[in-house]
């Protein structure tokens, strides 16, 4: 005989029924993204059926589908019936100052939702789940999708532009520093560094292909930087300080040593390391970078990491972790000194 159910049981029960169908919530908000809808509502509301003419949509659809993120603030219904652009969609808009739009395009691309829907296989077995699905490892697949190459940097940017500022702000240095950074892409953050600490001389580390599409032109002086080619598993530029963002949380430990200490080499006196991602906190508390774990975990061999894991890659590569310094935003900024 089964015991009755308390009101709490229900509750409970019914908590995770309605949670797991919160899929369809960034579900929408990638057909809001690809559709170009806050792009449409720019100008103010618009009737549900005017919109979907202007987005190519079905006005029935449409409807449901923004009806669905209304409940979070993105986007509203107003009294007329008219939709509306809201503070928390207005970063959807393309040309917006922070726009996340390929962001969300990105998340959403069937590279991590395909993943994430295999993550069992990857818990099971202790390992991503990427090249089962697509047949070759994350990175490599750039190389047979260039669509899906430009999607990722234009994504990634999404993610960047709303971090780099309190992240150069953070960064402890000293005038005259020569600073390396490792991985740095288009150069998006060693460009708002270099605006911030007038005193620095950057140095842009990264593949041939990425740095060919560099804009630290936009600085107006080339006298404050350079750039150089490699493979920071093999050999780095020499400097002051090394800077990385979103880079270790790519690698699993044993490659994280090895970029680390490649970076200790050529690392001058005194040098220092600043390795910038999300540190997680101990306890049960949500945390974003608990979330990218997950998103890691499926597709990378890399992952989010603690204070207490990052002492431990530092010191497997001859580095001591002098501080952790938070940011103002979802990074953290882990100090490496020479052991």
């Amino acid at each position: 005989m089964s015991t009755p159910q308390s009101d709490a049981d229900r509750a409970n029960a019914f908590f995770l029924l309605d949670e797991v169908l919160q899929f369809f919530w960034p579900a929408a908000l990638r057909a809001a993204a690809e559709l170009r809808v806050a792009d449409h509502l720019a100008a103010g509301p618009l009737p549900v059926r005017d919109l979907a003419k202007a987005v190519g949509a079905d006005p029935g659809n449409l409807y449901r589908a923004l009806r669905l993120l209304a409940t979070r603030g993105v986007f509203a219904e107003d009294a007329e019936g008219r939709i509306a652009l809201t503070p928390k969609a207005d970063p959807l808009r393309s040309d917006a100052p922070n726009s996340v739009r390929a962001g969300v395009i990105m998340v959403t691309d069937a590279m991590f939702w395909s993943t994430s829907g295999a993550i069992t296989d990857s818990v099971r077995e202790g390992g991503p789940v990427f090249e089962r699905i697509f047949g070759v490892p994350f990175f490599e697949y750039f190389s047979t999708d260039p669509a899906t190459v430009a999607l990722f940097h234009e994504g990634m940017a999404s993610y960047s532009d709303s971090e780099n500022l309190p992240v150069a702000r953070a960064l402890p240095l000293a005038e005259g520093t020569r600073l390396v950074e490792i991985g740095g892409g288009h150069g998006h953050l060693l460009r708002t560094v270099l605006r911030e600490h007038q005193g620095v001389h950057g140095v842009l580390f990264d593949r041939p292909h990425v740095i060919a599409e560099h804009d630290l032109g936009e600085l107006g002086d080339d006298t404050r930087w350079e750039t150089a080619e490699g493979d920071f598993f093999k050999k780095v530029p020499s400097g002051d300080a090394y800077l990385m963002k979103r880079v270790l949380h790519d690698w699993s430990d044993d490659e994280c040593v090895e970029i680390l200490s490649r970076c200790r080499e050529a690392m001058h006196p005194g040098g220092r390391i600043y390795a910038v991602d999300t540190v997680i906190p101990e306890g049960n508390g949500y945390d974003h970078g608990k979330v990218l774990d997950v998103l890691l975990m499926v597709a990378f061999t890399g992952r989010e990491r603690t204070a207490a894991e990052f002492a431990t890659l530092f010191d497997r590569a001859g580095l001591r972790l002098e501080r952790v310094i938070p940011t103002d935003s979802v990074m953290s900024i882990a100090e490496g000194t020479r052991a």
